[in-house]
C-alpha cells in the first residue's frame, strides 16, 4: 500500500473501540490515503507514502468533536454575565427580559450574509482549538420561516471544508408573541416546521429544549415523534433545572443525545443505558449558571457513554474551544482524563450519529490533531492553551490550520 500521508514516529491516541482505554499506539504511525484513516500501527511496520511528516514523538489524536452548540446568532449578551456575577440567576434574568429572548432580536434583524460571516469566525476559531466536526443548532429566531433560514445559513457556512458542520433543528422556546397560543404553535412546528426540513434536507436532528420555563414533557413528546415519523434524528436538552421527566422519553425514543443532565433520576439513568443514549456534558453552561453538577459517578456506574461539548451560546457558553471544556470537565465534574478524551471525540461522534469520526481507525475520515506534547493528560491540564499547543489540524488529511505547519520529507 503506498499512502498519500504518513505521520510517523508519533504517539498515537486512536480512540478505536476495538482497542484498550484511549487505544494509544505508542512509537506509532497512520497513513491517510483518499481523505480516509488506512492504516494505523507501529511506526516500524508504516507503509510507503508520497508525504511524510515527523512528529518527533509527539501526540496525534482524532480531530475534536463539538456536539452541542447555538454557533449561529447575532449580538451577546455581556451584560447578563456582569448581572449573573453580581448574584442574578440564569431564570430571574430570562424573566426580566433577558435570556434567550435577548438573543431574537438582534437575530432576526442581521442579514444573511451577517450571520454567515459570523458564524464563520466562530468556525476559525473552534478549528483553530481543534474541532474537526460541529453541530450548530437553530433556535434564535423561533419563527418557522426564520428558523428555516437559520439553517439555511448554517448550510451556506458549512460549504468551506473544515470544520465539519452537523445541522440540527432546535425547538428551543415558544416565542413570546405566540405564547398565547402554543399549542397552535408547537402544531406548527409538528406539521409544517419538521416536514419541510427534512424535505429540503436541513437538518440531520431534531433538538427540543424540554425544561422549566420551555417547552413541556407532552409537548416535546410531540415534537419529537414528528421528528421521527420525518426520519430525523432526536436529541433533548433535558434536566437543566428541573426534571420533567424527558430524560426517560428519550430513552424510549432511541435518542441519539440527553444533554445538560443536572437533574435526572436512578431510574432514567438507566434507561439512557439500556437505550445506549449518549449523555452529553455541558460544564461550561453549568459552572457559569453555578448549577449542581450532573451525577457522573452514577452516570460512568451504569454505562452511560459521555460526552462533553461546549455549548456555544451567547448567553451561557461563550467559548468555541473543546480543550477549555475538558478541563471543567475533568475538574468540576470529576471525569478522568480519558473520560474526557473520549467525551470530545468518539461518544461525542456517536451523539450525532456519525461512526466515522471521532476515531483513528481504518475508514474513517483522516481528521486528526498533531499536538506539541506527548502526553494526553497536558490538554486539559493547560487549559486555555489549545492554540498554542496545537501545531496542526487536519480535516479529511488536508492540514486545514497548522502553527508552524510540521516539517514533510
Amino acid at each position: 500500500m503506498n499512502a498519500d500521508l504518513v505521520i510517523r514516529n508519533a504517539r498515537v491516541l486512536t480512540c478505536d473501540p476495538a482497542r484498550v482505554g484511549l487505544g494509544m499506539v505508542d512509537r506509532g504511525a497512520i497513513a491517510i490515503r483518499g481523505g480516509e484513516v488506512a492504516w494505523v500501527g507501529p511506526d516500524a511496520d508504516r507503509p510507503g507514502a508520497t508525504r511524510v511528516v515527523d512528529a518527533g514523538g509527539r501526540l496525534v489524536t482524532p480531530g475534536l468533536v463539538d456536539c452541542h452548540t447555538h454557533a449561529i446568532f447575532a449580538g451577546d449578551r455581556a451584560n447578563e454575565f456582569a448581572m449573573r456575577a453580581a448574584g442574578r440567576s440564569y431564570l430571574e434574568i430570562a424573566a426580566a427580559g433577558g435570556g434567550i429572548g435577548a438573543t431574537l432580536g438582534p437575530t432576526r434583524a442581521a442579514s444573511d450574509e451577517a450571520l454567515v460571516a459570523m458564524l464563520r469566525g466562530r468556525l476559525d476559531a473552534a478549528l483553530a482549538a481543534g474541532t474537526t466536526t460541529i453541530e450548530i443548532k437553530s433556535g434564535y429566531d423561533l419563527t418557522l420561516a426564520g428558523e428555516q433560514r437559520l439553517l439555511r445559513c448554517i448550510a451556506a457556512a458549512g460549504q468551506r471544508p473544515a470544520p465539519r458542520c452537523v445541522p440540527t433543528l432546535l425547538a428551543h422556546l415558544v416565542p413570546p408573541e405566540r405564547v398565547a397560543d402554543r399549542g397552535a404553535f408547537v402544531l406548527e412546528v409538528c406539521d409544517q416546521l419538521i416536514p419541510r426540513v427534512a424535505a429540503d434536507e436541513l437538518a440531520t436532528s431534531v433538538d427540543v429544549y424540554c425544561d422549566e420555563g420551555a417547552f413541556t414533557l407532552a409537548e416535546a413528546r410531540a415534537i419529537l415523534g414528528a421528528a421521527k415519523a420525518a426520519g430525523l434524528a432526536v436529541r433533548g436538552h433535558v434536566g437543566q433545572f428541573a426534571d420533567l421527566g424527558a430524560a426517560e422519553l428519550l430513552a424510549d425514543l432511541g435518542a441519539l443525545s440527553a444533554d445538560h443532565l443536572e437533574q435526572v433520576s436512578d431510574g432514567a439513568i438507566a434507561r439512557l443505558a439500556v437505550a445506549g443514549v449518549v449523555a452529553v456534558m455541558l460544564p461550561g453552561a453549568c459552572v457559569q449558571l453555578r448549577l449542581p453538577v450532573p451525577p457522573v459517578g452514577k452516570l460512568r456506574a451504569a454505562g452511560v457513554p459521555m460526552a462533553i461539548a461546549s455549548d456555544l451560546n451567547p448567553g451561557s457558553s461563550y467559548c468555541e474551544e473543546l480543550p477549555l471544556q475538558m478541563w471543567l470537565a475533568t475538574t468540576h465534574y470529576g471525569m478522568t482524563v480519558e473520560e474526557a478524551w473520549l467525551g470530545v471525540t468518539r461518544h461525542a461522534a456517536k451523539a450525532l450519529g456519525m461512526p466515522r469520526v471521532g476515531t483513528l481507525e481504518t475508514g474513517a475520515h483522516a481528521d486528526l490533531i498533531l499536538w506539541g506534547c506527548e502526553d494526553p493528560a497536558t490538554v486539559p491540564y493547560r487549559y486555555g492553551a489549545a492554540t498554542s499547543l496545537i501545531e496542526a489540524v487536519y480535516v479529511g488529511g488536508i492540514a486545514r490550520h497548522a502553527t508552524p505547519r510540521p516539517v514533510e520529507t
